[in-house]
């Protein structure tokens, strides 16, 4: 592999494993700010209970996803040293931002939230846990603006060939992170609404602690089933807007060579033959595309081949502005049938628990233990999507991939850091997976337990 196949292969893996954490840490936090409410309104000792429960799970991701961003933003100054100096004066302004509202945020109202418990009233409790909540998505909302430029470069002016922002603004209503931005929030949601189901399905099997569990259950499954359908929504605004400003991604996500007919056909799936640039065969649904594209069930889609002659026409021609198309096709319709599953795996388990039934159903249960990675693969598939469809471009119609990489890093450093970096993953991917189920299995009240213990000992021991 050369240097620019290791620099892609680093992004992809540093990017991958920091947004495991990222949607767990927004949604498991949300779901406790939840739970910290009904505690403020209900006054019912279990809700306090759930929060704190499910809080540790909260502060393990978003330890590790502090670690994990580090790493991130490590590899770009090392291998995308010429990306960096192109989008540098359009990336300072969102990236500060991020880091010194948001994160300090977070981090202040986590200390509050951590630190507080029994000595400020339970209201501020639940105010630190909404106002880390809101600082979480407020860190995505400024990440994603810098991601939305580097689809849709906005508000800026070319000097001595690099952009210069000359309207921030327009960076905040970018169209890209207007349909972005709630298609990433409420698949965090639903993330951590999953994780939450999935492991108190788990113990409701086991049969401990039921009734805490089942509230644990009823609630991430309402958050799930919310934020599942919000989904498919923002996820259908981001297609069309797709359409206008990135028509290559789209029609590569439908392995569409040739312009459609008027109406188009959605392929479910297809053969496709890269080299000879055609689909051997495929199953087409009449109408769904053209549904997806524009809100009717007309209208053609311009194939890659008709795209390929415009883009060579309006930024050079000796370029492939097909991107992999196998990737982006299977990537896209990964996200989607998961998508559909977590949401009828949501309505399924709201509907036995309504019927009082749910613990009676083990198939069900187990089911919804299956969720729970289910989230991390569509979400991983979605920004495949995202990334490698927009190829060949880092910044869309200014700035390519073969441009970006660092020019004075050697495939053995590559090499080199690739195994540092994906041995340091595996250590803290274990060290999570290790923590939560370490977690899970002593339950919400092996706390209280141990100190009854302690105390009973020190009695015994000391006569009070």
């Amino acid at each position: 592999m050369d240097v620019l196949d290791l620099a892609r292969f680093q992004y992809a893996a540093t990017t991958i494993f920091h947004f495991f954490f990222v949607p767990l840490s927004i949604g498991t936090i949300f779901m406790v700010a939840i739970m910290e409410t009904l505690y403020v309104v209900k006054k019912k000792q279990i809700y306090l209970d759930m929060a704190k429960f499910w809080g540790k799970i909260f502060l393990f991701s978003f330890a590790i996803g502090v670690v994990t961003g580090i790493l991130q933003e490590f590899q770009f100054g090392m291998n995308w040293s010429e990306y960096s100096r192109f989008v540098g004066d359009v990336f300072g302004a969102p990236l500060a931002i991020e880091a010194l509202l948001a994160f300090f945020m977070e981090s202040t109202f986590i200390g509050i939230w951590i630190f507080g418990r029994d000595k400020l009233p339970k209201w501020v409790m639940a105010f630190s846990a909404w106002m880390v909540s809101i600082g979480t998505m407020l860190s995505a909302l400024w990440i994603l603006a810098a991601n939305s430029f580097m689809q849709h470069p906005v508000g800026i002016e070319i000097v001595d060939g690099k952009p210069v922002l000359n309207d921030f603004m327009a960076l905040l209503t970018n169209g890209q992170l207007l349909v972005e931005f709630p298609h990433v929030v409420t698949a965090a949601l639903a993330t951590g609404g999953l994780l939450i189901g999935g492991i108190s399905a788990y113990k409701i099997l086991k049969k401990e602690h039921v009734e805490f569990f089942q509230k644990s259950l009823k609630i991430a499954m309402v958050v799930s089933l919310i934020s599942g359908i919000g989904v498919a929504f923002s996820g259908h605004s981001q297609a069309q807007y797709l359409m206008e400003t990135q028509p290559m991604k789209m029609a590569a996500s439908e392995a569409l060579w040739e312009d459609s007919e008027d109406p188009a056909a959605w392929s479910l799936i297809a053969d496709m033959d890269t080299e000879e640039m055609k689909n051997n065969w495929s199953i087409d649904i009449p109408f769904a595309l053209s549904l997806l594209a524009y809100n009717k069930f007309e209208g053609s889609v311009e194939g890659m081949k008709t795209l390929q002659a415009t883009y060579e026409k309006l930024y050079g021609e000796g370029v492939n502005y097909i991107p992999p198309v196998k990737t982006t096709f299977w990537s896209f319709r990964i996200m989607v049938v998961l998508g559909f599953a977590m949401v009828l795996a949501a309505m399924l388990a709201l509907f036995f628990d309504k019927k009082k039934t749910l613990a009676s159903k083990p198939w069900l249960l187990k089911a919804l233990m299956w969720m729970i990675p289910m989230p991390f693969i569509a979400s991983t598939a979605g920004w495949i999507m995202t990334e490698i469809g927009r190829q060949p471009w880092t910044v869309f119609g200014l700035f390519t991939t073969a441009q970006s990489v660092s020019p004075n890093v050697s495939a053995g450093d590559l090499l080199f850091s690739n195994i540092v970096f994906c041995g340091s993953y595996l250590i803290l991917g274990g060290i999570m997976v290790y923590m939560v189920i370490r977690h899970t299995k002593k339950g919400p009240y092996e706390q209280v337990k141990v100190e009854e213990d302690v105390d009973l000992l020190s009695k015994e021991a000391f006569g009070k």
